[in-house]
């Protein structure tokens, strides 16, 4: 019976999180589609996309106002949002209009990940339940099935407007079983002056998933491209890097639905900092596809707990009241990595190879050994 209310619980947010899978998994897998299209280097791509983060950052610092006016039906509206958006890339064929269409994919997730993220926090303290992994590894499972099935499409001949087109249909089917009778998101509301500040939790957890979500879209965002150019992969093989990745994530996450409850979480996150770093330098020396399969099965593993567990740790230790507004800083923080992530990535790759983009990646995962022993010592004050 438990592992029935733990999914009943779940299922408003699991939807969101899938919804948003579906949608960045597509969008991974189709990159070297539009890269074509649009007639730029790796480079020139990841420039198109910084202007995404804008839009994101936007969206996070107005989801706090937004889902407190919009209460129970924020979750399904910004949900709904977000899978339009992602319908407009794959329009576009001229690169001044692609930034365009990526801010309005940026705003539409950076809504969503801070409302999921809240609700599911919120969720765990009042039902006292461990979610944040099981709503993650939904975001895992959807991220591989966007992947899986844009491959397929694009080895049809599908062009990126009828691939995404089908990917947001999908997802916008998902943003409507997100809806929940009593889906309102407490302590979204600004607190009153002289009340109690959020402190630096959210700054240290959200930094950490900062570096998480860098990993995660060092292989979900390039390794396509690392597998089709770098290895000579055929668009079939470079549709596995990232689902492979998102798989072995989603899996993991299951497994360690239970885990918080029995391994300290601050040790949890070094190694899995340590493990993914390993994986990242396996895909940077590869030599075959099989063998970048590997390093992203590797990366997959140690990834997967960094982000959920530095969510949850933020939620049980903010003030009472101040959990969703603790929650929405630490993710405005993170998703800096996801969004930031991918074009700073490809500058590298553009200036130096993919194989460097992914090095970068594992440098990167050196700092959660700094970040989780600062957040231990400020949450025993």
């Amino acid at each position: 019976m438990s592992l029935i209310r733990t999914l009943a619980s779940a299922r408003a947010v699991m939807f969101a999180f899938a919804a948003m899978g579906i949608l960045w998994g597509s969008f991974a897998a189709v990159l070297p589609d539009l890269k074509a299209q649009l007639n730029v280097d790796e480079a020139g791509l990841g420039g198109l996309m910084l202007f995404t983060p804008l839009a994101a950052v936007t969206a996070m610092l107005l989801a706090p106002m937004i889902g407190h006016r919009l209460g129970r039906v924020a979750l399904p509206l910004a949900a709904g949002v977000m899978a339009l958006a992602f319908m407009l890339p794959g329009q576009v064929s001229v690169a001044w209009a692609f930034p365009l269409a990526m801010m309005c994919c940026g705003f539409g997730t950076g809504l969503t990940d801070v409302l999921m993220n809240a609700r599911t926090a919120e969720l765990e303290t009042t039902r006292k339940l461990h979610l944040m992994n099981l709503a993650h590894a939904a975001y895992s499972f959807g991220y591989a099935g966007g992947a899986i099935a844009t491959g397929q499409l694009r080895a049809m001949g599908w062009g990126p407007d009828w691939v995404l087109g089908t990917m947001g249909l999908v997802a916008l089917i998902f943003a409507l079983l997100t809806a929940e009778r009593d889906g309102t998101i407490h302590g979204l509301k600004r607190p009153e002056a002289g009340g109690p500040g959020l402190g630096m939790m959210p700054v240290i957890g959200g930094a950490m998933v900062l570096v998480a979500f860098l990993t995660e879209n060092a292989a979900e965002g390039w390794s396509a491209l690392h597998i089709e150019k770098t290895l000579g992969g055929s668009p079939e093989q470079g549709a596995v890097g990232p689902a492979a990745m998102a798989l072995t994530m989603g899996i993991a996450r299951l497994l360690g639905q239970g885990a918080l409850s029995r391994v300290d979480p601050f040790r949890l996150l070094m190694a899995g900092a340590g493990i993914a770093a390993v994986g990242a330098l396996i895909a940077s020396q590869a030599i075959s596809p099989a063998m970048a399969y590997f390093g992203f099965v590797v990366m997959g593993i140690g990834a997967s707990v960094i982000a959920p567990t530095a969510f949850s740790l933020v939620g049980q230790h903010a003030a009472q009241g101040m959990r969703a507004r603790a929650v929405a800083r630490a993710t405005l923080f993170g998703y800096f990595g996801y969004f930031v992530g991918p074009p700073v990535l490809g500058l590298i790759a553009g200036t130096f190879s993919l194989r460097g983009a992914f090095v970068f990646a594992a440098l990167m995962l050196g700092f959660v050994f700094v970040l989780a022993p600062l957040f231990r010592r400020a949450a025993s004050r």
